[in-house]
């Protein structure tokens, strides 16, 4: 998809900016700015996502990620949100079913097969969790290994591989490591985008 325009891509910028200071009401006037023949582009949509998400209007997040699934499905960034936003509707097995199909296009990025191994981790397929956690790992196993240690969604793996007693080598020792953070927040959100914090 051809890049915005100046002075779009200006405006865009700085609403990237204004939200990664956590000032959504700016970051929206900014997306405001943006001539209306781009205001459906897919990186104005990308930033419009993060605006809804930090407000938990979920159900805006997945039209969102749907239109720009629709307008470029070779942008992994509304496949993966698309299935965060399921999930956060609680409707974590169509999260799986909507990701699990785009898996092998985008072999590259680690974020599938983690948000994949969280999924199941939350559907209590802790087996074919750590597959997708491996298959995560492989792409990039340092950033997997330090977010993953952490991530509430992963907890139901964490406690099933500590009752068994047995953590499977894949892991190594993050099974006996792994915590939830106090407060609880899901670390698929802090994942899921390149460009946004």
């Amino acid at each position: 998809m051809k890049p915005l325009d100046t002075p779009d891509s200006h405006y865009l910028s700085a609403a990237i900016g204004w939200l990664g200071l956590g000032m959504r009401a700016e970051a929206t006037q900014e997306l405001r700015k943006i001539t209306p023949h781009n205001a459906a582009h897919p990186d104005v949509l990308e930033v419009l996502w993060h605006i809804h998400a930090k407000t938990g209007q979920w159900t805006d997040c997945l039209n969102i990620a749907e239109v720009i699934i629709e307008l470029d499905p070779e942008r992994a960034f509304g496949w993966i949100h698309r299935a965060f936003a399921l999930y956060e509707l609680r409707r974590t097995q169509e999260a799986y079913d909507r990701l699990l199909p785009v898996a092998k296009r985008f072999p590259t990025l680690w974020k599938i097969p983690y948000a994949l191994a969280c999924y199941c981790a939350q559907l209590g397929r802790f087996i074919e969790a750590q597959l997708w956690l491996r298959k995560a790992m492989a792409i990039n196993r340092e950033i997997v290994r330090r977010i993953a240690v952490t991530d509430p969604n992963l907890q139901p793996l964490w406690v099933s591989m500590r009752s068994k007693n047995a953590p499977p080598e894949l892991l190594g020792d993050m099974g006996s490591t792994a915590r939830v953070p106090a407060a609880g927040k899901s670390v698929l959100l802090s994942v899921s985008s390149k460009r946004m914090p």
